[in-house]
């Protein structure tokens, strides 16, 4: 796709440069190995989560059909930059062509605030579970929750649209060098040589809309969830409802703070240095910790994965 500023300033370049930490090559053995770590981990952390909310019949309910997805989303977070983080890291060769960066933007955008949506209806789902327990099944019947996901990723993908239709569009004037370990929005506006308020501004609305009502929304269910536990006599059936809630919240916090700082200001004016650490943080690190946030925590899941083990060693042995 070609644009008329395309035309005045230059064809778009054919590959970018990721700098990542090529500025600090002491860096790029030891961080090769922690996203190779991280990202086996998350493949297998995440793919498990997968399989045991699919094939435990115990595991049916409406909380980990939105569980799977939020694994499903980690899975292919991780793959859409860390096999290429890795190919720059531990290579010499620092390149993404130019499409292939508008791919990996593009999926990256959609995925995010897919995610932003799912993590929301988890949060409905676990105050309809607390605040109105007998009513429960009947609320959060599952044609409800696969009409949450489904809402979750068309919208994602109407953001992803809207994101790539105008940043396709930038100039660069000959810029290849971005100060990132792989493709955002925010590091493609930065790097742009044109007027880029328009982009400022969308992305800006659009990020505003996808996280800060989702995380309004989030608050506002524990704070009712808050309310009604603490109306609990017994404080087991307490202990019991705080840990129901606590990973969503630890894993809510894990992926909403550095989006936040990441996306709410605006991205002309934003840290590439420091932007390109936080996206790594949330482009790897929470998606490898997020299965295992949810597997410690929660019996169902553990009590599901040693019967998934105990059924695959069976098969094996025969």
């Amino acid at each position: 796709m070609r644009s008329d500023n395309q035309s005045i300033w230059g064809d778009p370049p054919k590959n970018f440069i990721l700098l990542g930490v090529s500025d600090r090559p002491w860096l790029e053995l030891p961080l090769f190995v922690v996203l190779l770590v991280s990202y086996v981990l998350a493949m297998l952390g995440n793919i498990s989560i997968i399989l045991v909310s699919r094939l435990d019949p115990q595991l049916h309910s409406p909380m980990y059909i939105f569980l799977s997805h939020l694994s499903f989303l980690d899975l292919c977070y991780t793959t859409t930059t860390v096999p290429q983080m890795l190919v720059n890291t531990g290579s010499s060769s620092k390149t993404i062509s130019y499409s292939g960066c508008t791919i990996q933007y593009a999926i990256f955008h959609w995925l995010g605030c897919t995610e932003c949506v799912v993590l929301a209806a988890m949060a409905l789902d676990r105050y309809v579970a607390i605040c109105e327990p007998l009513r429960y099944t009947i609320i959060m019947h599952r044609p409800l929750c696969q009409q949450l996901v489904a809402v979750a990723w068309l919208s994602g993908f109407g953001n992803s649209l809207v994101q790539v239709v105008l940043t396709v569009q930038l100039p660069f004037c000959g810029r290849q060098v971005l100060n990132n370990f792989f493709c955002e929005v925010p590091a493609m506006i930065k790097l742009s040589c044109a007027d880029t308020a328009v982009n400022d501004t969308t992305l800006a609305v659009l990020v505003a809309f996808f996280v800060l009502v989702p995380l309004a929304l989030i608050l506002l269910s524990y704070g009712f969830i808050a309310r009604a536990v603490l109306r609990i006599q017994s404080s087991k059936g307490r202990n019991k409802a705080f840990g129901t809630c606590s990973s969503h919240l630890v894993v809510v916090s894990l992926f909403y703070l550095p989006a936040i700082y990441m996306y709410l200001q605006p991205p002309s004016s934003y840290s590439q240095e420091q932007g390109k650490f936080i996206s790594l943080f949330y482009s790897i690190i929470t998606p490898t910790l997020n299965p295992f946030i949810y597997t410690l925590r929660n019996k169902d899941v553990k009590g599901a994965l040693r019967r998934l083990l105990a059924r695959i060693w069976r098969f094996c042995i025969r």
